[in-house]
């Protein structure tokens, strides 16, 4: 939050979005992997296309030294790609080429390299399903002693996904 003005004890106090707190942070460690803007990293999926996004992401951006006198050359874009997919993804890079430089405005890049490894996306969480109904009904029997009705359901509800299922004959 920012402070009040110095002399005015009953100005606003105004929060900033974290985005523009951390927006200088997160910029210079895109730089220092070659990115212009963090854009072509959080909107890949977009840039790219779902299909390829699903299996590469942008690693960095290799730009070769400049020479004075010529026209800068085009950066080397590199992506982390899931290994079964790097051989479609090759065949696929003209296409992933115009994308981003479609994005860009300009030739920004003109050729990709790949680096076969995992991609560093979060796992997905594991769905939770509740206990069946007769599992904590039956847990629910045993918990007479406990006279907080709340307190009673959520610790049959615990119980009963705690305790191993019920095995019909």
């Amino acid at each position: 939050m920012s402070k009040p003005p110095s002399g005015n004890p009953r100005a606003r106090i105004t929060a900033r979005p974290l985005s523009v707190l951390l927006g200088g942070v997160f910029a210079e460690a895109y730089a220092k992997q070659g990115f212009a803007s963090r854009e072509l990293v959080t909107r890949w999926g977009e840039i790219a296309g779902e299909e390829i996004a699903a299996h590469s992401e942008p690693l960095k951006m290799q730009w070769p030294r400049p020479v004075e006198g010529q026209p800068q050359e085009p950066a080397t874009l590199i992506l982390r790609v899931e290994g079964p997919m790097a051989l479609e993804i090759q065949h696929s890079s003209d296409v992933i080429l115009q994308r981003v430089n479609r994005f860009f405005g300009w030739s920004a890049v003109g050729k990709l390299a790949l680096r076969q490894a995992p991609l560093s996306r979060p796992v997905p969480r594991r769905e939770i399903k509740p206990p069946a109904p007769a599992a904590v009904a039956k847990v629910a029997e045993t918990l007479t002693g406990v006279e907080d009705e709340a307190l009673r359901d959520a610790l049959a509800r615990l119980g009963a996904a705690l305790s191993p299922p019920i095995k019909r004959n």
